[in-house]
């Protein structure tokens, strides 16, 4: 049995017959991909709530975050959060990488749908 690489894959000859050997994460995004654009997302879901607090075009609808709003400390807030849960998301990929990846996955969906939210708020109140 004879093998060679064809772009990132392994191809390998059996008998005249091609078989592709994938990895396992072929297709997947590597975790600290996922854990950089959650992190991204989470400080993009606080600056654009900031411009639109601070411009009277929306409000911060989590009550737990209000009253970092009034003192303004929600963009160090939402990134100490933000760290801190890729921190455990990255502790819990070390032991069980199929539930952190996609548990990480979910919360880039949820936060991507937070950011489209925002900016839909944002290009609303300018029409």
């Amino acid at each position: 049995m004879q093998a060679r690489m064809v772009g990132d894959l392994q191809v390998k000859q059996d008998g005249g017959r091609m078989k592709t050997v994938k990895t396992l994460l072929t297709g997947i995004p590597r975790i600290e991909y996922i854990l950089g654009l959650l992190i991204a997302l989470v400080v993009s879901d606080g600056l654009i709530t900031e411009f639109l607090t601070g411009s009277g075009l929306g409000r911060e609808g989590n009550p737990f975050l209000q009253p970092f709003m009034v003192e303004g400390g929600l963009l160090l807030v939402k990134m100490a959060g933000a760290l801190l849960s890729a921190l455990i998301l990255w502790d819990i990929y070390r032991r069980q990488p199929n539930l952190a990846l996609i548990s990480s996955l979910f919360f880039v969906a949820f936060y991507t749908g937070i950011v489209y939210w925002n900016l839909a708020i944002f290009f609303i109140s300018q029409v």
